[in-house]
This record gives structure tokens, C-alpha cells and sequence, in this order.
């Protein structure tokens, strides 16, 4: 019996630090996993520009670093170097790419001031990975805006998910006009202060996501639903009041209903 193919660096990257993506590109078409593991290898590089450094210029510099690779400079990486593979193959769009390091730049300032930009900004990091997943896998046309919108979702989820790591960083991305509307500061958050309140914050901004779920649900073309998967792991996560740290049978039974049903 044969042994599987070892796992590419790019593809076990993604395991480690971005399970959600990993499972769903399991039921992408074989011809495009690769494709789609490197482009998740290189949304997790874009997410660490600001994470890795002290200050926020730091992370436009990083930011910058990828766009020169995106624009064709050839650099020895474990993931700039099969980017740059997939850019040349045609499997990955240059202009897709520099969309999701031009989302990043908000990560540099210091608050997001208000419901909007932040919708915005999840619109351009998220919604924008699931556009140009959706686009590898084929998609065309007013599919890929209805993938940003289920992308921008999955964004939702995942950013109420990360407010404990990223408040103990000292790091908030959360709207400011939201948290005022329920008394609460960017300082408040990181120094895990009025959690009641957070939680009030949280729930309506959770409530703002489904909403935006609910109106892109439906069908889709088998070949591109891998590309949507994040987001039935999203509407779970919502609709509970407190997310798992980890995913259980539950939610990877969710994402198999869904690829077998070509439905998100």
C-alpha cells in the first residue's frame, strides 16, 4: 500500500496555524489544494507582519516585503518561494494578492474607529482571501462578490474569536464606536476590565455577522465550495456564546454536510 504525499511546507503551515482553512481545502479538487495552501500560507505570513513586530512601521516594511514578491523579485522563503511558483503558473493573481496585503495595512494603525471601516477591513483581509481562494478554484463573475461577503463573515467570527489573545498582546481590533456605545475604551478591553460589557460589544457585532451570513446562503458550484467551507464554521461560531478554543466532531461534521451538499 502506498504511503500518502508528506504534507508541503506551505500545506503544513496551514495545518498548524490555520485549521479552518486546512479542513475546508480538503474537499477542494486535488488540481487545486496546493494552490489554496499557498495561498493560506501566505495570508498567515501577511496576519504575523504586525504580530511579529513592536512597531507598526515594522509591519508596513514586512508588508512591503511582500509586495516585491508579488511583483516578480525572487526570494528564498518557505512560502514567498512556491507563491511566486503559483504566480507564474497562473493559479494565483497578482491583483488578488496585493489586495490582501493592502487590507493588512489597517492592522498598522492604532484603533479601527468605527462599525463600518472595521466591516471594511474585514472585507479586505478575510473577504479578500476567500475571493481569491474562490478565484483558483474558478469562480468568476458575481460569485466572487458573494464569496467576499461570506469571506468578510468568516472574518467576523474569527476576529471575536481572537479578542483574549490579541487583548493580551495589547492589541485591539474591534470598532471603537461600538465599544463606546457600550462603555468601554480600547484600554478597557486589553486590560480585561468590563467584560459584561465586552460581552454586550461582542454579541452585537456577532449579531451583525449572522446577519450578513444569512443573505449569501445557498448553493454553490462543487468546484468552488472548498473555497467557502470557512464559513459554516463561522455561523457556528457565532451562534454560540462562547467559541471553543478547538474544533470538535460537531463543526467538522458541519463542513463535511455542507462539501457534500455544495451548499455554504
Amino acid at each position: 500500500m502506498n504511503s500518502p504525499a508528506p504534507l508541503s511546507p506551505c500545506a503544513t503551515l496551514v495545518r498548524t496555524h490555520d485549521p479552518d482553512r486546512f479542513l475546508a481545502t480538503l474537499f477542494a479538487p486535488p488540481a487545486g489544494r496546493e494552490a489554496l495552501f499557498t495561498l493560506y500560507a501566505f495570508n498567515h505570513e501577511l496576519a504575523r507582519a504586525r504580530e511579529a513586530v513592536s512597531e507598526p512601521t515594522l509591519a508596513l516594511i514586512r508588508l512591503q516585503w511582500w509586495r516585491e514578491v508579488v511583483e516578480g523579485t525572487a526570494k528564498r522563503h518557505e512560502v514567498a518561494t512556491p507563491l511566486s511558483a503559483a504566480i507564474a503558473q497562473g493559479a494565483l493573481l497578482p491583483a488578488d494578492l496585493m489586495a490582501m496585503i493592502d487590507g493588512r495595512e489597517v492592522e498598522a494603525d492604532p484603533t479601527i474607529p468605527t462599525r463600518t471601516a472595521w466591516f471594511d477591513y474585514l472585507a479586505g483581509t478575510a473577504g479578500a482571501v476567500m475571493l481569491a481562494a474562490g478565484r483558483a478554484l474558478g469562480a468568476q463573475g458575481a460569485l466572487l462578490d458573494r464569496l467576499r461577503v461570506l469571506g468578510t463573515g468568516h472574518g467576523v467570527a474569527g476576529q471575536l474569536r481572537n479578542v483574549p489573545a490579541l487583548a493580551r498582546a495589547g492589541r485591539v481590533l474591534l470598532p471603537e464606536d461600538v465599544l463606546g456605545a457600550h462603555g468601554l475604551s480600547v484600554h478597557d478591553v486589553t486590560a480585561g476590565q468590563n467584560e459584561a460589557e465586552l460581552r454586550g460589544a461582542l454579541a452585537e457585532l456577532a449579531a451583525d455577522g449572522r446577519a450578513l451570513l444569512a443573505g449569501v446562503r445557498g448553493k454553490l458550484p462543487r468546484p468552488v465550495v472548498a473555497a467557502a467551507l470557512p464559513a459554516v464554521l463561522a455561523r457556528r461560531d457565532l451562534g454560540r456564546a462562547v467559541p471553543p478554543l478547538a474544533r470538535g466532531l460537531g463543526d467538522r461534521l458541519a463542513v463535511l454536510v455542507a462539501a457534500l451538499r455544495a451548499a455554504v
